[in-house]
């Protein structure tokens, strides 16, 4: 069954219950399978049989990053060779790629899950479903594809790139949903006004959309632009890939985690203890139900609070914030916090911009430096007939002040043309780091 009411709306405490239980299942797994997680447990000097409440888990070892690349490719397996029936990867671009593994049973798992939050997000048996998320060892694609398919609607697998084929598919088989990062679907209507469509007159009713951090105001855009619902979604290959938790077409007020499969916790990312409910830190998951790669307390270095009160639409799972931003995204600037989408806040709310930008970061002197790069709508950079247009020195006013006023610290800004930035067929580069020796983008 993909609507499970009985796990949606469960009571906290058999929620719990059923959370423990699982818990003890794949510490037991995860000790007399993985070398790693024994040698870890033991030098905690806890064993599997001392968990016996979910105050417990603070006993637990975190697991990090660089664990899985320390034990790459396939130290971390919690399965012999010949369960295993497929493997994903991190791209690799800071380090060497981190790899998971699924069974048959995991497979068919992740697709159930994938499928349950498809339906939370409005989807239903009969859609059809345009997936732009990227196929190969990054887990959006297939993940989105096997939960489509377990819901009953019909999947359009296109992956990403190739945008005006994107847009012709729409067009053409007409597709109620859609699923790809938010720049990149940003990029797909941006390309329908090039080609003198109309975004909103699609048969589009609402998109699924993650793998990337992302503002409410880039949503409003989104939503406006193409007239549909925006959910985000949010999953990581390291605990499964995408479906760990999805906002509810009825409210779209925080995502609900699938708490049955997967224990979320939010930490001091300095001191690694608890933080309250509501208060943001670093998320960290620990898998419940999986066999080839169980994950305890993995920190995802994703910035996020916890709700744990019930939502309007009538489910009671744990609701997780939509992502601020990464630690390893996060810049420091002139010892000021600065996160991306705080840039892209303030960005979207200006009339004049379009919804595109990267921000680059250099040296001067013994100082670090930021500078906004963005680029006017096509309307605005008609009717201004060069920067030395009054109204082109007003808008860079305007905005220079609203990032000061958002960010705390004077950052450059320089403003470009339409068609300036470079364009996403997958996850944004929003950052150009020049500090390092060889450039680094995210």
């Amino acid at each position: 069954m993909i609507l499970d009411p009985e796990i949606e709306t469960l009571a906290r405490q058999d929620l719990q219950d059923l959370q423990l239980a699982r818990l003890r299942q794949t510490l037991n797994h995860a000790y007399a399978s993985v070398p790693f997680y024994r040698q870890a447990l033991d030098n905690a000097g806890v064993k599997p049989g001392d968990i016996w409440s979910m105050e417990d888990i603070v006993r637990l070892p975190f697991t990090r990053k660089s664990d899985l690349r320390d034990h790459y490719p396939f130290g971390l397996l919690a399965v012999p060779m010949d369960q295993i029936v497929r493997f994903h990867a991190s791209s690799g671009t800071r380090g060497k790629p981190t790899v998971v593994a699924y069974t048959k049973g995991d497979i068919a798992l992740w697709a159930r899950i994938v499928a349950r939050a498809l339906m939370c997000a409005g989807a239903r048996s009969g859609d059809r479903f345009h997936n732009a998320y990227g196929y190969g060892l990054f887990t959006g694609g297939l993940g989105l594809h096997y939960g489509i398919e377990e819901l009953g609607a019909a999947v359009i697998p296109v992956s990403g790139g190739n945008t005006p084929r994107q847009v012709r598919l729409i067009e053409d088989f007409m597709p109620r949903g859609i699923a790809g990062t938010p720049s990149y679907v940003l990029n797909i209507a941006e390309e329908m006004r090039a080609l003198g469509l109309d975004p909103r007159g699609t048969s589009l009713e609402y998109a699924i959309l993650g793998a990337e951090p992302w503002s409410e105001a880039l949503r409003a855009e989104i939503e406006q632009v193409l007239g549909i619902k925006a959910m985000d979604i949010y999953g990581l290959s390291e605990v499964i890939g995408p479906g760990v938790a999805i906002e509810c077409w009825e409210t779209q007020n925080g995502l609900h985690i699938a708490e049955d499969h997967f224990l979320p916790e939010i930490i001091d990312p300095e001191t690694g203890l608890p933080v309250p409910f509501g208060e943001s830190g670093e998320l960290v998951f620990t898998s419940l139900t999986k066999e080839a790669f169980p994950v305890i307390r993995y920190r995802t270095g994703d910035i996020a609070s916890l709700n744990p009160e019930p939502c309007a639409c009538g489910r009671t799972l744990m609701r997780m914030s939509r992502i601020k931003g990464r630690l390893d995204d996060m810049l420091i600037i002139r010892g000021v916090n600065v996160f991306p989408t705080e840039i892209e806040y303030v960005l979207l709310q200006v009339e004049e911009i379009s919804p595109h930008y990267q921000v680059v970061v250099d040296h001067a002197g013994t100082l670090d430096t930021l500078e906004v790069h963005c680029e006017v709508t096509p309307e605005f950079h008609q009717a201004s007939s060069s920067n030395a247009d009054p109204r082109s020195a007003q808008l860079h006013r305007q905005i220079v002040h609203a990032l000061k006023s958002e960010l705390g610290i004077s950052v450059g800004l320089k403003i470009h043309k339409p068609g300036t930035i470079p364009r996403s067929e997958g996850k944004a580069v929003r950052i150009v780091d020049n500090r390092v020796s060889s450039t680094e983008v995210r």
